[in-house]
């Protein structure tokens, strides 16, 4: 099927209430009709997501985000800069939101992706569409269609779009405190965001992606900056393990979850994955590893 056939089935979905699966340039997103309470509510279905966990609306190159929610003068100068792109601002909600997008909270998160499909997608339907990644909630986000298929075989639609340019969420952005503050590190870096709107702030607002265990694997995952001393210690217990080496930043970053998901599909005891260096898009990463470690760590300990 073509890329526009697609586009339009996917449509076609969309439009009847139904999910599909589409691609950004961070991650593939589960995505529905973000004023579709009935959508929505699949969506949380489908990844088995908790209740009250917010998920983000994504927007069209042509759309209008104050539609959505209030935007500060500080969020307005974020989305001149960062959008299109993997930039998530939350900001205080309009009331034409669902509750069950926001979680039943009064702040919205809302973006607008640089994937040349999303924006066809997006532009075509005409409205937002709220898209978590497209994985079963906790596990580990896909960055191409064969890992969707893997999480739900023919339970949604799926737009192929190729491989995810970036490879990890979007940095998402408080707005609604005095100052803006980082709910979650990606690629767009604080460096980034306080040469444009100066030092940042703190804030307690729940973001997707922020429990400490998130990302994960079915195989134990241990982070170690030696990782095969490491690897060689658990053989010395007389376990098997698989070790996944720290490339450059940005391409650590890109293939990321793939090596997760393959490294988890060998059968192993143990995945001992080394972290990237803890600066610039390092960061971010490194905030993925200790999330997808982190229910191994506190059932090993």
């Amino acid at each position: 099927m073509s890329n526009a056939a697609s586009i339009e089935t996917a449509l076609e979905h969309l439009r009847r209430g139904a999910v599909i699966a589409m691609p950004t340039e961070t991650v593939y997103g589960l995505a529905g009709d973000a004023l579709n309470p009935l959508a929505i509510r699949q969506i949380y279905a489908l990844k088995g997501r908790p209740a009250g966990h917010p998920v983000i609306v994504h927007l069209a190159p042509d759309a209008d985000p104050s539609r959505w929610g209030t935007i500060s003068p500080a969020a307005q100068s974020m989305i001149d800069a960062f959008w299109p792109g993997p930039l998530t601002l939350i900001v205080p909600r309009h009331s034409r939101v669902p509750d069950e997008v926001t979680g039943g909270r009064s702040t919205v998160g809302i973006r607008m992706p640089s994937h040349p499909t999303a924006q066809a997608i997006l532009t075509a339907f005409g409205s937002g569409l709220a898209a978590p990644s497209a994985n079963r909630f906790g596990r580990i986000s896909p960055t191409c269609a064969a890992h969707v298929k893997a999480e739900f075989a023919d339970e949604v639609y799926i737009v192929d779009g190729g491989p995810c340019a970036i490879g990890v969420e979007s940095t998402i952005v408080d707005t609604t405190g005095s100052r803006p503050a980082i709910l979650r590190s990606g690629y767009v870096l604080e460096s980034a965001i306080t040469d444009l709107v100066g030092p940042l702030g703190t804030s307690t607002t729940v973001a997707p992606g922020s429990l400490k265990s998130h990302y994960a694997p079915m195989t134990s995952l241990r982070v170690s900056a030696e990782p095969d001393a490491e690897a060689r210690r658990l053989e010395e217990e007389g376990l098997t393990v698989a070790v996944y080496k720290a490339p450059s930043p940005d391409e650590h970053a890109k293939q990321l979850y793939a090596e997760l998901r393959r490294l988890d599909s060998l059968g192993v005891d143990v995945l001992v994955a080394e972290p990237a260096e803890d600066t610039g898009i390092g960061i971010a990463i490194n905030d993925r590893l200790s999330r997808a470690a982190h229910r191994f760590s506190t059932t090993d300990n």
